[in-house]
């Protein structure tokens, strides 16, 4: 079985391969092979990968191209991980927002909706050599703002394209460690869209252990999203938030928090990745230690500033082990050998949640089978959660809209329509900057 990776130089790569080594059975994937447009990351990251080889028997093959269409040729999966203006990009779309006293976060607000606008026309150019190249192929989208980007892609690839996102997996797997349950006989009730969804319930054995967790400040406040919320504010909400929902209902404190930072997520990101992959493309260099010394120091400083604003410490050992390499295999297992499991993905909605059409993509438990990853039934979400949900899938269809129309106006209604940006006068100098800084949005007229 044949899987290509886009993004086939991006950083987290060895994870998925990693996840790859360990899968011995029958139909598993026997060559992988990563594309990028950058010749030197891919070596960087091909000897990584080789160093993690070494040992193992039946490895899968690894070859590594610049050419799309070449690796899309003959592919059973694609897994799209690309990153449209790369790292440089990110950190501009951080600091254009905070300059205008908005959240910069790279999926959320501001900064989330310059990526969108980036990456959709290039997603959606993807999506459609997919369609020509490699029609029965199925596409797993981990690329940001993977619920907007896989939106896109569905429009031409239908049911075939699904997202994945670490967060709820990581959510549910603290839940389940502080309430002492086993993870993988738990099931959670997790409904929302991409880094914006809730925990509503956590069963084990038919039984929902989330009001012992709510009704336990010392529970709640031993792991993550209990520090980073607060255990009133969880108990008021009668669920426990993904930790992207820190930038909704603490704004304007991370927005301070990321104001005052010595530098932004991507601005640190650029330079620490910039050091790694110089290292790592030097022949006789140690490209594995190197990875896994790097990878060590972005895991440990994912949201720091949030978690400083809120006071909530440092990363528990357990949540630095990533996870969406996993949910990967897990996926790929389910629709190749038909073996069925239930996994939070982010898939078209299919009345899903009443509040959205057919085709919104929400992020939600699904069966996945052979024929690929169908919604489960969900119970409506409160007042509150549906008109945040409400409002940011507008946003992402103004997005969708303005990537298709080219048209300046729209994205400007994009940025003016989104709850964490309160002023058409700061979304018009947003379309602005961005448009400045970014080549990728010469389109919009």
């Amino acid at each position: 079985m044949r899987l290509t990776i886009l993004g086939g130089g991006g950083f987290r790569v060895p994870l998925v391969y990693g996840a790859l080594l360990t899968d011995r059975a029958e139909g598993r994937v026997t060559e992988v092979v990563l594309h990028d447009l950058d010749a030197g990351r891919l070596y960087a990251v091909s000897r990584v990968l080789d160093a993690q080889a070494v040992g193992v028997p039946d490895a899968p093959r690894v070859t590594a191209t610049t050419d799309l269409d070449e690796a899309l040729r003959g592919a059973d999966f694609v897994f799209s991980a690309i990153r449209v203006g790369g790292l440089r990009g990110r950190a501009a779309d951080e600091s254009v927002a905070l300059a205008e006293d908005v959240l910069g976060q790279e999926t959320v607000g501001a900064g989330g909706i310059a990526y969108g606008l980036r990456t959709v026309p290039v997603a959606v150019g993807i999506a459609q050599r997919v369609a020509r190249l490699a029609p029965d192929a199925w596409v797993i989208n981990f690329t940001n703002p993977a619920g907007l980007v896989t939106e896109a892609m569905s429009r031409y690839l239908g049911d075939r394209v699904i997202g994945i996102c670490d967060s709820p997996v990581g959510l549910g797997r603290r839940i389940a460690r502080v309430l002492g349950a086993d993870p993988g006989r738990a099931s959670v009730d997790y409904v929302g869209l991409n880094h914006l969804g809730w925990v509503r319930a956590l069963r084990v054995d038919g039984r929902d252990q989330l009001p012992r967790l709510l009704a336990d400040p010392a529970l709640l406040g031993s792991f993550e999203e209990g520090r980073l919320f607060g255990a009133d504010w969880l108990r008021s909400l009668g669920a426990i938030p993904n930790e992207y929902l820190h930038y909704y209902y603490f704004n304007r404190e991370a927005v301070r928090a990321y104001q005052q930072a010595e530098k932004t997520r991507g601005a640190f990101l650029l330079e620490q990745q910039a050091r790694f992959y110089e290292e790592a493309g030097r022949p006789g260099a140690p490209a594995l230690d190197l990875w896994n010394r790097t990878r060590a120091e972005r895991e440990a400083t994912y949201m720091a500033e949030n978690r400083r604003t809120a006071g909530a410490g440092e990363r528990e050992d357990d949540d630095l082990s990533g996870g969406y390499e996993k949910v990967a295999l897990a996926l790929m297992r389910a629709v190749a050998r038909d073996e069925r499991t239930t996994l939070i993905l982010n898939v078209r909605n299919r009345g899903t949640l009443s509040v959205l059409d057919a085709d919104a993509v929400v992020e939600v438990p699904c069966l996945v089978d052979a024929g690929g990853a169908h919604p489960l039934a969900a119970d409506p979400l409160p007042g509150h959660a549906t008109g945040l949900v409400c409002s940011v899938k507008a946003v992402e269809r103004e997005v969708l809209a303005a990537a298709e129309s080219g048209s300046r106006a729209t994205a400007v209604k994009a940025f003016a329509l989104h709850p964490l940006i309160d002023s058409v006068g700061v979304a018009r100098s947003l379309v602005e900057a961005y448009t400045e800084v970014h080549p990728g949005l010469a389109y919009l007229e």
